[in-house]
C-alpha cells in the first residue's frame, strides 16, 4: 500500500522525465553492483555493526539528556553537553532515521519502520519527510521547483534559477546563522506548513493525510514539546531551558544542513533544467544523479561512522535502497563505471575543501551586479 501511495504521489508531480530509453551507464553500473552482492553473498540492508552503532548513539543521547535535565551540571559543562547532544541528535538522524526511512536499516520491515520513527521523536514527521526527501529530492535532485531540499527560502540563493536580492551579497557570511536555525524552523514551521497546506514542494500537488497520519502528527509533536521543553522547564527553569534548547537545536540544524548542502550545493555540481519544449532532462536518471551530487571526506573513517555514510552521497543517490555500510566498496565500482563512460565523479578529499566549495558557490551566486528588488 505504501509503495502504491508513493507511486501515485510521484505521478502527480511535474511531468519532467529523463532520457532513460537505453540507460547504458545505469545498466553497466547495476550489473557490477549486483555482481558484488552475489559474489560476496551479502544482504543490501544493514548488519549487526549498524545495530551496535545505533545502540551506542541512542544510549549516548539518553545519557546526555538525563544528565542535563535531572542533574543539571554547572553552566560551562552544561553548554558543552548541549553541543554534544545537538551533534548526537544529528547523528541519530543520519545513521538510524535516514536508513530506516529508506528501508535499508534492516531486512525486517518493522525494524525499518521503528528506525524511521526516530524522526518523530526528534520533533519531525517521517510521513512528510518521505514525501519530501525520498520522492521529491531523490527523483528530481537539484531541479529548481521540484527538489524541495533546495527550497530554503528567500534569504538563500542556491542556484542560478532562483531570484536574486541585495541581501544575497552577504549569504556567504550569514549562512551559518540560517543553517543553525533550520532545525527549529523545520520542527515548528516547515512541518506545520506542509501539514496544513498539503503542499510538500512546489512541483507536487496537494497531499491528503490519512486519519492515522493526522493522529501521529499531533501526538508526536506534543510528546516532543513535553520531553524537550515542558519537563525540563518544570525541573530546571525556563531561562536555562531556553538557552540550552537554543544551543542544542542550533548545533543540530547546522550539523544537518552542512552535511546535506555539501552533497549538492557546491561549485562543481550541476542544476539541470528540463527542455522547455519536451519537459525532459536529456540525460539518463543515473547520470543526472552523478552530476548533481558530490562526495567529501570519504577517506575519513570517523566522518563515515558519524554521518552514516552520507559523505558517500553519490553512491547513496544511485542506490538509495542499499545501506551505507556497503558504500565504500560500491564507490570503487561507481568510479570505475564513471571513468568507463567519461562521466565526472565529483569528490572533495576533505570536509573542509567541500565546505570551501560550498561557500565559493554561495559567494558567486550572491556576487551579481543586477538584483531583483521585488
Amino acid at each position: 500500500m505504501r509503495k502504491d501511495h508513493h507511486k501515485q504521489v510521484k505521478e502527480k508531480m511535474s511531468k519532467v522525465t529523463f532520457n532513460n530509453k537505453s540507460n547504458p551507464f545505469s545498466k553497466a553500473l547495476k550489473e557490477k553492483v549486483d555482481g558484488y552482492f552475489q559474489r560476496n553473498n551479502l544482504n543490501r540492508e544493514g548488519s549487526t555493526k549498524l545495530l551496535l552503532k545505533a545502540l551506542i548513539q541512542i544510549s549516548s543521547a539518553l545519557i546526555l539528556y538525563v544528565v542535563l535535565v535531572f542533574f543539571t551540571p554547572p553552566t560551562f559543562i552544561s553548554i558543552v553537553l548541549c553541543v554534544l547532544l545537538g551533534l548526537n541528535l544529528g547523528a541519530l538522524g543520519f545513521n538510524i532515521m535516514h536508513e530506516g526511512g529508506h528501508q535499508t536499516f534492516s531486512e525486517h520491515k518493522w525494524i525499518n519502520s521503528l528506525s524511521a520513527y526516530i524522526l518523530n521523536g526528534l520533533g519531525g514527521n517521517i510521513h512528510i519527510w518521505k514525501l519530501k526527501h525520498n520522492i521529491a529530492h531523490h527523483t528530481y535532485t537539484n531541479i529548481e521547483g521540484l527538489d524541495s531540499d533546495i527550497e530554503i527560502g528567500p534569504l538563500m540563493r542556491l542556484n542560478d534559477e532562483q531570484p536574486r536580492y541585495w541581501i544575497h551579497r552577504f549569504q556567504h557570511i550569514y549562512w551559518v546563522l540560517l543553517y543553525g536555525a533550520t532545525y527549529l524552523m523545520w520542527i515548528f514551521y516547515g512541518d506545520f506548513e506542509k501539514y496544513f497546506t498539503g503542499r510538500i514542494s512546489k512541483g507536487m500537488t496537494v497531499q491528503k493525510f490519512k486519519l492515522n497520519e493526522h493522529f501521529i502528527f499531533w501526538i508526536s509533536k506534543i510528546t516532543y514539546v513535553a520531553i524537550f521543553l515542558l519537563l525540563p522547564v518544570l525541573l530546571i527553569g525556563i531561562l536555562k531551558v531556553l538557552v540550552g534548547y537554543a544551543i542544542i537545536t542550533f548545533v543540530t540544524g547546522l550539523f544537518i544542513a552542512i552535511v546535506f548542502q555539501l552533497a549538492h550545493i557546491v561549485k562543481d555540481t550541476s542544476f539541470p533544467q528540463a527542455d522547455i519544449h519536451t519537459n525532459k532532462i536529456e540525460q539518463e536518471w543515473a547520470i543526472h544523479q552523478v552530476t548533481t551530487t558530490a562526495n567529501f571526506g570519504t577517506k575519513s573513517k570517523f566522518l563515515y561512522w558519524l554521518l552514516g555514510g552520507l559523505n558517500f552521497q553519490v553512491e547513496h543517490h544511485l542506490f538509495p535502497r542499499i545501506s551505507h555500510i556497503h558504500y565504500p566498496q560500491i564507490s570503487l565500482l561507481v568510479k570505475e563505471t564513471c571513468q568507463q563512460f567519461n562521466i565526472a565523479y565529483i569528490e572533495y578529499p576533505t570536509l573542509q575543501k567541500a565546505l570551501a566549495a560550498h561557500v565559493f558557490h554561495l559567494k558567486r551566486l550572491g556576487k551579481q551586479d543586477n538584483f531583483d528588488r521585488t
